[in-house]
Parts: structure tokens; sequence; C-alpha cells
């Protein structure tokens, strides 16, 4: 007998089986976890939502796939199924082993508990933006009311991510929204700044998926950042750049998504699990090519002509034949010392274990290129943008999208499975650059 279950049903039978562990509906969990949030007019909308989506009390067939029976206080492995006679042998858990969706070590419990605080910025940021600027300043941006409703469509999306998250994490052992702070002032920074958030969410996720002990979860995780590259690519098409010059989405680790996250973090509620993960120094690409412009200016080629007509105003898609940078593009950078504060309440301190600065380290797509620092002085150098494709000829540029730099002090060799191998030597970084 096949089984056909739909979204909304899964969110009903996870929910129902949060009933079973904590003796509340998830929704009302949910519900105050949400209620937190910045935005008043959200939670009005979260809680009819939520109180509309409460299932009636029953049991769930979670209770025998990866949560807690009522009788028992711990979450414990279920038993073993039975495997399919027909697949072919090998895989993991392909043996009958029925899924347990929760952390089974506590690289997997902080694994979640930073992609649930990614979540939550990405839930309050699109709605916050939405809420910032008027009508009239999204129609002079190039934005319409059907591109502002995919904007909280896609802002909506998060509540099921988080919820998901949260599922698995438990609800005492969830994060909820913090206050949240933000670099822009007009719609154009505000479009950017969502789809560098949308990135460096979707990278760090795809960095740990794979080294989850949990593999129920990673499967989970997988399903949530497939919908998270979509967002990232409509939010370059309602910023005017090409929606994806690339032919491989690039990972990170978690310590460099939470570098990147943690400064837009002003306060938390004191419960929310302490993030376990390192904070780097910050680095600033000081002539970083700006894709805000409605038509774009900021790429100087190796003669030092400007190319003009470069159109980025909201479209599917620009043929654009002048990029934002080029290879052999000159870059600026300066960075921060560690010891600074940051974080919510300013309860991190940036570090790091790295020597000297003596490299960039360029992650874009399946690679990680290094290029010499030069003019070293202090906290500021310089390098040069590299050039490349992905797998030779025939292949994408490597160094297009929206990628990552890094200030090392070792040009060490790492792949996509063991970019973590680079962490002992950042000295600063990452910084999102949007090369095109």
């Amino acid at each position: 007998m096949k089984l056909a279950v739909s979204l909304e049903a899964l969110a009903l039978l996870v929910s129902s089986a949060m009933q079973a562990v904590s003796g509340a509906t998830l929704a009302s969990s949910a519900l105050s976890i949400i209620s937190t949030a910045t935005n008043p007019s959200l939670t009005s909308q979260l809680s009819s939502a939520t109180e509309s989506a409460t299932p009636p009390a029953r049991t769930s067939i979670f209770t025998s796939v990866g949560f807690p029976t009522p009788v028992s206080s711990s979450i414990v492995p279920p038993e073993s199924g039975k495997p399919d006679p027909l697949a072919p042998p090998g895989g993991l858990n392909t043996n009958g082993t029925l899924p347990f969706y929760h952390p089974l070590s506590d690289f997997d419990f902080q694994s979640l508990n930073l992609a649930l605080n990614q979540e939550w910025i990405e839930l309050d940021l699109f709605h916050h933006g939405l809420a910032q600027f008027s009508d009239e300043e999204f129609a002079a941006a190039g934005i319409n009311a059907e591109e502002r409703a995919l904007i909280a469509y896609m802002g909506n999306q998060e509540i099921g991510h988080a919820r998901l998250i949260q599922n698995m994490l438990g609800p005492n052992n969830s994060a909820k929204p913090c206050t949240y702070q933000y670099p822009f002032t007009t719609v154009r920074e505000f479009l950017d700044f969502s789809q560098q958030v949308t990135r460096w969410g979707e990278a760090g996720t795809i960095g740990f998926i794979p080294h989850l002990n949990s593999r129920d979860s990673a499967q989970m995780l997988l399903q949530t950042v497939t919908t998270e590259a979509r967002q990232q690519m409509a939010f370059r098409q309602l910023e005017g750049l090409f929606p994806m010059p690339v032919d491989f989405q690039t990972g990170i680790t978690q310590s460099m998504t939470w570098t990147l996250l943690a400064p837009h973090l002003v306060s938390c509620p004191a419960e929310n699990p302490r993030i376990n993960w390192q904070n780097f120094p910050a680095l600033n690409v000081t002539n970083a090519p700006d894709p805000t412009p409605l038509f774009n200016n900021t790429s100087v080629g190796a003669d030092n002509s400007t190319s003009s007509g470069n159109d980025t105003t909201p479209a599917i898609t620009h043929n654009s034949t002048n990029p934002l940078s080029f290879p052999g593009r000159e870059v600026f950078l300066s960075w921060e010392l560690p010891g600074k504060t940051v974080g919510p309440n300013n309860s991190y301190n940036t570090t790091t274990a790295a020597g000297p600065a003596k490299f960039a380290a360029w992650i874009s797509q399946l690679n990680t290129t290094y290029t010499l620092l030069t003019d070293v002085n202090g906290t500021t150098a310089k390098t040069t943008q590299p050039s490349g494709f992905v797998l030779g000829d025939g292949t994408s540029p490597i160094f297009n999208g929206t990628l990552f730099i890094l200030v090392t002090d070792a040009n060490v060799t790492v792949t996509p499975s063991n970019v973590t191998a680079i962490n002992p030597h950042i000295v600063a970084g990452p910084a999102v650059y949007t090369a095109g």
C-alpha cells in the first residue's frame, strides 16, 4: 500500500507528535515563540493562522518514527522496520531503520540551533523590509504589488522552516526570535541584503548537512535549503541580476555563517540556547561591486573604461555582457582585530587562531581559490580577483554570482567536503562578494 502525505498533512502530523512530547500542541508553542517577534501585525497574522491550523488531539504515526511516546520523557531511537527486498545493497538508513528526526550529537544540535536562528532573521527581514518602505518607494525601484506579495510569501515560508527545526529540537530547546538591525535605507539595498542573507543561509546549511550524525534531520534540511536557493534566486531577479550564473551552489562552515549572522542580532531572549560556533573578525571589501543602482556602472575593465547600460532593473533575467566584476580586478580589503564583542547583547567575542595575513581565499561553487595579498599594512591589503572555470572549458566561470572572501594565513587545500579545515587559518571573514 502506498502512503501519500501532503506537506500540510506532514506539518499537522509533526505538530500532533509534539503534543505527545510536551502535552501541548506545537501550534501553541510556536505561537509563544513567534509572539516575541518585532512585527505586531505579523504576530497577529501568525496567531490566527496557528489557531486555525491546530489539529485535534490524536495519536500521531510520528510517535513510532522518531518521537517519544507519552509514557517516556526521553528521546529514544525507534526499532527497525523491514528493508526493501528489491533495493540494491548498500546505502545509509536503507535497512528498514525507521527515521528519527532529532539531533544525535552536540554537533547536530548546534548546527540546527544555528539554522533556526537563520530562519528567524529571514522571517523578520522580509516582513520588515515590506513594512519599512512605502508602495511608492517600491514602485520607484521597479517592484510592483505582485512582487511585494512574492516577498511576503517568502517571509511566510520561513514560518514552516522555523517550525520544522523546532520540531527536531523540541519546544524546550528551540531559540525564539531576536531583535535585529539591518544595514539598508533604500528598497534596492533591502533587496541586495536579502539576496546576501539567503545566500549565506543556503551556503551554511549546504556546508553542514553531509556531516550531521542524524541523517534523517539532514533529509529534512535538504528539503528546506532547496527552497532557500529559490528565494535567493528570486531576490537576484528582483535586483535585476542574472538569476543563477553558476553551475553549483557553495557550502561554507557554521562558523563562517555565524560570523556573517551575529552582527545583525541585537538582543535575544535569555532562554535561547547559546550558539557555540566561532565568530571570526569581520572582513570588509571596501570597493565591493555594488548591484544596487538601477543601471550599474561599477564594473571597470582592465583599460579603466567604465561599462555603461548594465541594466539591473527587476526582471526574470538580463543577458548582461558587462558583469559587476571581472578577473584581474583589484580588490581592497580591510578587517578587524580579534576581541570585538558581537551578537545579541554583545555576548560573543571574535577570535582567530591564525597567523599573519597572507592570502585571500575565494569560496565559490566547488572551489576554494587563493590569491596573494599585496600591500599588507596592519589590517588592510589588496588582492586580485582570480579567473578560471569550474570544471574546464564549457563550464561556468568560477567567480560569478554571490560568493565569499576570507583572509587567511595559509593556502591550505580544501574541497567542499572538508572546507572546515580552513577554519584554523582564517584571519578574518568571510565577506559576501557579489561578483555578478
